[in-house]
């Protein structure tokens, strides 16, 4: 079963457009707070709509779909993670980009932003491996 990933690829893209354009400005200048927020807003949805494309790619491992819809986002990657999609290692830190962002998303300062963009290089570097599994079904 092919898995369309359109959407996250596309936002994938943005978000790295956004951590590219960040890096050309320097903090304080009004064209680095609009690439910071596309940052966050982009890392915030691309989690999202992995771990609910994950639990697409994974239905075929539990008795109904249902039961596979019925899973929340840490338990998505962990049984990702027992069916071999993903490692062990991809998926503690994919359970830490979640938690990263569940501990700070009512905060929505400077703090929230530095944690995020620390994430960010190795985000995305998870993201495409986890993309390619999505579309594919294989280890990543």
């Amino acid at each position: 079963m092919k898995i369309n990933t359109e959407h996250l690829d596309r936002c994938v893209g943005t978000l790295k457009g956004a951590w590219d354009g960040l890096q050309e400005c320097e903090p304080g200048e009004m064209l680095y707070e609009i690439y910071l927020a596309a940052c966050v807003k982009e890392f915030e949805l691309v989690l999202e709509q992995s771990g609910r494309l994950l639990k697409r790619r994974l239905r075929p491992y539990f008795a109904s779909n249902r039961q596979a819809d019925e899973l929340y986002f840490n338990d998505i990657f962990r049984y990702a993670s027992k069916h071999c999609l993903i490692d062990d290692q991809a998926c503690e830190r994919w359970l830490a980009y979640r938690a990263c962002r569940n501990e700070t998303a009512h905060e929505y300062g400077e703090h929230y932003a530095e944690l995020t963009l620390a994430l960010l290089p190795q985000f995305i570097v998870e993201v495409e491996a986890l993309t390619r599994v999505i579309e594919e079904g294989g280890s990543g």
